[in-house]
């Protein structure tokens, strides 16, 4: 097997998920400046910030369309295409509305990233190995993410307009990543469900693994023949696919309802609710970000070796009692004050164990060749759909029922997603993306 191809092909391709993480964070150092800039209202602020957000749903929602028509690796030059004018559009805008269509399109980019992105690095990997390499694309994008906070702490001391160099530094990683794409090849497994391209495949799957390439072409176009026969009649809300539905849409519900969004986006909010000052905000965002990053390079370690399942498992626990921890914190005021941001940082270990490491790679994994697009859409739209809701609803409940009750509904849920898990979900790690399909597909 050649290893050190199939990674480096697996880590040019993670760039996107850096380019995601960096996206998606970069503009919570940008957006008071941008604020004062151009003397924003509170709704035009709140659309400022979120219409990235929108963008990205649209993007997941449509990120099968070229990824099946186009190919995988097409598909990810336009993902390239799309950060690299927005990260340029956004720094250079002249008025406030241009500005929100280049965020908008960095929106796009984001969703078609998380849809694209991880069904290559499944399609291309060994299935030992598949759960490591596809969590490079979780790794960079929570990577991305603490780089840009502290290259928004690097740059916000330049001056009063450094927002848009905030914004602009990513087109560098947007170019390389556009470049460097020339060097890893298209899908095997789409070359040949959509276009019959059995030799080319063949090539590729020798450069991956020569001992199993033939074996894995021959489970290929058995399962892709008979997908195609079925695919006229079960569409994939049918009852043939109804468990890898399930599957997706419950792990991705569940993965909001943790709180992990609320925490991430709401995190100096939730700290000042606790009474302690303003001095928390560095802590609750270069903190959280650098124990997200490390427990999820943890995670990757033990992906392959304990299983999908396993994580879920111990994440879940570990999310239960911390989630029930805080809300403690808020109601009591013995350990009020610095309870919450210790039971939070636990929180955010636990989170990237299992949940963060995992979403990516089992959505990918779990519906068959012929409709994984279309299924890695589905997960990733119910996934971005719930975090806008969890994100604009957060404060509003907050408010109104206080800390304490919003975590304990947060507990609550991932008591109902450990049953989830205990009692549904299946473990996937060490078998072919055609064993999978046998194993979850009515046939």
């Amino acid at each position: 097997m050649n290893r050190k191809n199939v990674f480096l092909w697996s880590l040019v391709i993670a760039l996107g998920g850096f380019l995601f993480g960096f996206d998606t964070a970069v503009i919570s150092g940008a957006e008071q400046s941008i604020q004062k800039y151009w003397n924003l209202n509170t709704l035009q602020q709140g659309l400022t910030v979120s219409i990235a957000l929108i963008g990205t749903i649209i993007g997941a929602l449509l990120g099968a369309i070229p990824s099946d028509r186009l190919g995988r690796k097409k598909t990810l030059y336009l993902i390239a295409i799309l950060y690299l004018a927005s990260s340029l559009g956004t720094a250079l805008s002249g008025n406030w509305y241009n500005f929100l269509l280049f965020r908008l399109l960095g929106g796009f980019g984001v969703g078609a990233s998380s849809v694209t992105a991880p069904i290559y690095i499944s399609e291309i990997s060994p299935a030992a190995k598949r759960g490591k390499l596809v969590g490079l694309f979780q790794f960079n994008v929570v990577f991305g993410i603490v780089i840009s906070y502290f290259s928004n702490y690097l740059i916000g001391l330049s001056g009063t307009h450094s927002w848009r160099l905030m914004l602009g530094i990513q087109a560098i990683p947007s170019a390389i990543f556009f470049l460097l794409l020339r060097f890893v090849p298209e899908s095997p497994r789409w070359l040949i469900m959509k276009r019959g391209k059995i030799e080319e495949a063949r090539e590729i799957f020798k450069i991956i693994n020569p001992d199993t390439a033939d074996r894995i072409i021959t489970e290929i176009q058995e399962t892709d023949k008979e997908e195609k026969e079925v695919l006229r009649q079960d569409p994939l809300f049918s009852n043939r696919y109804k468990t890898p539905v399930m599957l997706a849409i419950l792990f991705a519900v569940f993965n909001q309802l943790s709180g992990i969004n609320a925490i991430i986006y709401y995190s100096p909010r939730i700290f000042e609710m606790t009474g302690l000052g303003t001095s928390s905000s560095l802590l609750s965002t270069a903190g959280l970000g650098v124990i997200n990053f490390t427990f999820t390079l943890l995670a990757m370690n033990f992906i392959d070796k304990i299983g999908r399942r396993t994580l879920m498992l111990i994440g879940s626990v570990g999310l239960i009692f911390t989630l029930a921890m805080v809300s403690y914190s808020f109601y009591t005021t013995s350990i009020n004050g610095w309870g919450v941001p210790v039971f939070l940082f636990i929180y955010i270990a636990f989170f990237a164990f299992s949940q963060g490491a995992v979403i990516w790679v089992f959505i990918s994994e779990i519906f068959p060749n012929q409709v994984r697009a279309k299924g890695q859409t589905l997960g990733s739209t119910t996934h971005w759909i719930m975090a806008a809701i969890i994100a604009f609803s957060f404060p509003y409940f907050a408010e109104k029922v206080g800390g304490g009750n919003t975590f304990l509904f947060f507990c609550f849920m991932m008591c109902i997603q450990l049953i989830f898990v205990w009692k549904i979900m299946p473990e996937t790690k060490g078998k072919s993306l055609e064993q999978i399909e046998h194993t979850l597909v009515l046939h």
